[in-house]
């Protein structure tokens, strides 16, 4: 059985009561009454749209902004992040604790507030298991001025990945031009449940090359991350210039971009 937040029911009388004076006239309530879940929610945006990436110890501030449209006026609304198969069998909720939003009410327009709320995620205390990794749906809840509610499970959806690291190294160095190059490295993620990195093996990664004094890198071959998540290929060298990995992520692991490794050509 769905839980209200708790602090969004402790915090309703009292928005009830401040929000009293700007609701709409008591004869034009009386004769457009709203039926109970007339509530919609709309525009649900978390991290401003961006993947929520998170390592062993990642903390950072999460906004969730939405709209909640009643004929009755909004009194108040609420949002949070859960994982699993529905509400009553979820395994992941973000906060653990959903305060309430913190809505603002166009004078124009009582029937419509915008809303945002930020929550704190610490990925050390929030997430314990690599399953919790993918789409989370966003769970938005609103109480309007006559004191129904309504709460749609599935108001948005919002993607948390594990965090990705690939490492690069390009040797000999220095080596003469049209020698074999060997370039090495490694693709990791973060293991919430071991609490370290972990190799990620089966991925395609990409060798991209920058000559000395470009901005820009060329893809030269696509190398797939072995045991342990190693990467292992050779190239030709054919000028200065920096050696690099680049991962591009999946649908439960961010993406990830090795720093440039130099290789001088004599």
């Amino acid at each position: 059985m769905r839980i209200r937040p708790a602090v969004a029911a402790l915090s309703l009388a009292t928005a009830l009561s401040a929000l009293t004076a700007s609701v709409l006239p008591a004869a034009a309530r009386a004769a457009d009454r709203a039926a109970p879940g007339d509530t919609a929610f709309s525009h649900v945006v978390v991290n401003g749209g961006k993947d929520l990436v998170l390592g062993l110890t990642t903390r950072k501030t999460v906004t969730i902004t939405w709209t909640a449209t009643d004929p009755d006026g909004v009194a108040a609304s609420w949002a949070y992040l859960w994982h699993g198969p529905n509400t009553d069998d979820e395994d992941g909720m973000l906060p653990q604790y959903p305060p309430t939003g913190t809505c603002t009410v166009p004078a124009t327009d009582p029937t419509t507030a915008a809303c945002r709320v930020s929550i704190a995620v610490d990925a050390a205390r929030d997430l314990g298991r690599n399953a919790l990794a993918g789409t989370w749906k966003v769970l938005a809840g609103a109480q309007d001025r006559t004191g129904d509610w309504t709460e749609t499970d599935a108001a948005g959806t919002a993607r948390v990945k594990r965090l990705a690291r690939v490492t690069v190294n390009a040797s000999p160095e220095p080596v003469k031009k049209g020698r074999t190059v060997t370039v090495t490295g490694r693709l990791s993620r973060a293991n919430w449940e071991s609490g370290s990195y972990t190799g990620y093996q089966g991925q395609p990664v990409r060798l991209q090359f920058r000559k000395k004094g470009s901005s820009t890198y060329t893809t030269l071959k696509t190398v797939t991350s072995g045991s342990a998540g190693a990467l292992r290929t050779t190239t030709r060298a054919a000028g200065d210039g920096y050696f690099r990995f680049v991962f591009a992520g999946t649908g439960t692991t961010g993406a990830a971009t090795a720093a440039g490794d130099f290789v001088d050509v004599r």
